[in-house]
């Protein structure tokens, strides 16, 4: 009868033209190919974490060189309609140089030619290292990037994009180290949503070296990125972006929309092992105002701070890993896995 015909997915969006509810099995095992209309087709690329401080920054002074850490991915990245980052460290002339060990991050403003380079349109500063040199390092990234044609999330205004008609809007909330406001999240997805037809929300948050979002213990208020996420979208968000952890995460789909826990490191030194070496680029799909489709292209950093792809192989066995910690994260929250949930993780301790 028609309800079964409703459930075959593949069919359904073949007869009628629409696209399939949105589900884990969809994007991890595609069926439905979208549409090639451009007039309806619109990309959204996220990368992980772009730290362009310690390591990274002297290497790149070594070799006289800011474009470096972005030369093997750029024609990949720019090619989004909107290529979306997350630039933990401020920008500033002065910035001091050194490879030594240390959490307080800058960088030389020199590196907004490499954020120019991969196409980057809006850079989200909303997260616990952009602070590091107090508000006038803010403000100096923040007219940095500005006067780069680059519009910024997680400063307060909506950052605003028309895309052929189609306006996505970007705001930006940190949850390390305090807690999310969430009277702030719901008005700024409210605005966001008065604004634009695509609400694109980026979190800072989570425990770090983890592969399902979980709540970091170490911080006096601690957000559980799922509540946050589920709030995100009940407030009207159209897609949930997040990042910190430094390990790429699993993925859910709640109430038809997308949530992405962790994209891992794009850019930084951290290559003392090899999960923070690892990180996914999401290109996001949209047809009309509807996400439709997702992918991840895994890469791997060398040299303290240069990202390449990963070998078909690599990537393969990367792609696993994430669909498996969807579907654990899936299972622990009694949600549809993928028809391969039988190799999602081990439940982290203290959530099961």
């Amino acid at each position: 009868g028609p309800v079964l015909d409703r459930l075959d997915q593949p069919s359904f969006a073949y007869r009628t033209g629409r696209p399939p509810a949105m589900s884990l099995q969809g994007l991890f095992h595609p069926t439905y190919n979208v549409p090639t209309d451009p007039s309806m087709v619109r990309t959204l690329l996220i990368t992980g974490d772009v730290i362009p401080a310690r390591g990274v920054a002297y290497f790149a002074a070594v070799r006289h060189d800011y474009l470096w850490p972005f030369r093997p991915t750029a024609a990949y990245t720019k090619n989004a309609d909107i290529t979306y980052v997350n630039l933990e460290a401020p920008l500033f002339t002065g910035c001091p140089v050194s490879p030594a060990s240390s959490f307080t991050f800058c960088g030389d403003p020199r590196f907004v030619g490499g954020l120019t380079l991969m196409g980057a349109k809006v850079v989200n500063l909303a997260n616990n290292h952009l602070t590091n040199y107090g508000a006038a390092g803010v403000a100096s990234t923040d007219q940095l990037l500005h006067q780069a044609g680059m519009q910024t999330s997680g400063l307060g205004p909506v950052a605003v994009i028309d895309v052929r008609g189609i306006k996505f809007g970007f705001i930006g909330f940190n949850g390390v180290g305090r807690a999310i406001d969430k009277t702030a999240l719901k008005a700024g997805i409210a605005r966001a949503r008065q604004l634009s037809d695509i609400v694109v929300v980026q979190f800072h948050w989570g425990k770090e070296y983890e592969r399902l979002p979980m709540a970091d213990p170490h911080v006096p208020t601690p957000d559980d990125p799922v509540v946050i996420g589920h709030d995100a979208i009940d407030w009207g968000a159209d897609i949930v972006i997040g990042n910190h952890p430094h390990w790429y995460q699993g993925i859910e789909v709640y109430h038809g929309k997308l949530i992405t826990y962790a994209h891992g490191n794009f850019i930084f030194d951290q290559m003392w092992s090899e999960e923070t070496r690892e990180g996914v680029i999401g290109t996001y799909t949209f047809y009309g105002t509807q996400l439709v489709a997702a992918s991840w292209k895994p890469v791997r950093i060398y040299d303290y701070g240069q990202p390449v792809f990963m070998n078909d192989r690599d990537a393969a066995t990367a792609i696993t890993t994430m669909e498996a910690a969807s579907d654990s994260l899936a299972s622990r929250l009694g949600e549809p896995m993928t028809t391969v949930g039988r190799f999602c993780l081990p439940a982290p301790r203290g959530i099961r």
